[in-house]
């Protein structure tokens, strides 16, 4: 039975996305090419650019498709979430080519031309969303403005999965994120609240 052209038109364009993320994670998007992604993607000069015009039309639809990549973990909102989800993105950060491309590129975006924050704007969104929830439950100390702290948080964020980038190849990410939880939990949490958090990756103790 031949495959339906629109199901084939789809799998092609999510290949050419997928060997693109590839290059562009390996060599950055200066050191990518069209025809590198083009033998990672296996298709023709056509089928590439029946999908996408450029590389940097690659690197956007890659960018834009960030949060799209990431499947987030489950749990109530509110700050242990919260915290699971920055050590989620780690592992992310270390095993996702797609994930890791695109925050490659949103680090390298002015290469691209692109003076757009769009890709740490959705993040700040998503935390602010485990803040809001985490403030209605009583978890946060009173006077935290949590749209500042989810801002505040994309940025340390941010700058320590850099730092761990350029250092160990994020290999020690994790231990990163821990230490970083440690110093903003005390100004975040309350004091009851911050006993029972779980700061690291794995399940909590009481759902064992």
């Amino acid at each position: 039975m031949t495959e339906p052209k629109q199901d084939r038109a789809v799998r092609t364009r999510d290949s050419i996305l997928r060997a693109a993320a590839e290059v562009f994670d390996e060599c950055g998007y200066s050191g990518a090419s069209i025809s590198k992604i083009m033998h990672r993607a296996g298709v023709t000069q056509g089928g590439m650019y029946f999908h996408f015009k450029s590389k940097a039309g690659l690197a956007r639809a890659v960018l834009a498709s960030q949060q799209d990549f990431v499947e987030l973990p489950p749990g109530r909102d509110g700050l242990q979430r919260l915290i699971d989800i920055t050590f989620h993105i780690s592992s992310e950060l270390r095993n996702n080519v797609l994930f890791r491309a695109s925050v490659r590129l949103a680090v390298e975006r002015g290469e691209l031309g692109l003076n757009d924050d769009t890709a740490y704007q959705e993040w700040v969104e998503q935390f602010h969303v485990q803040l809001v929830a985490a403030q209605r439950e009583g978890e946060v100390i009173e006077g935290v403005d949590t749209r500042e702290f989810a801002t505040v948080l994309v940025g340390a964020y941010s700058g320590t999965q850099i730092f761990s980038h350029a250092a160990t190849d994020h290999e020690d990410l994790p231990q990163r994120v821990s230490a970083l939880w440690r110093y903003l939990l005390p100004a975040l949490a309350e004091p009851r609240t911050r006993q029972g958090l779980r700061v690291g990756p794995g399940p909590h103790p009481a759902d064992g």
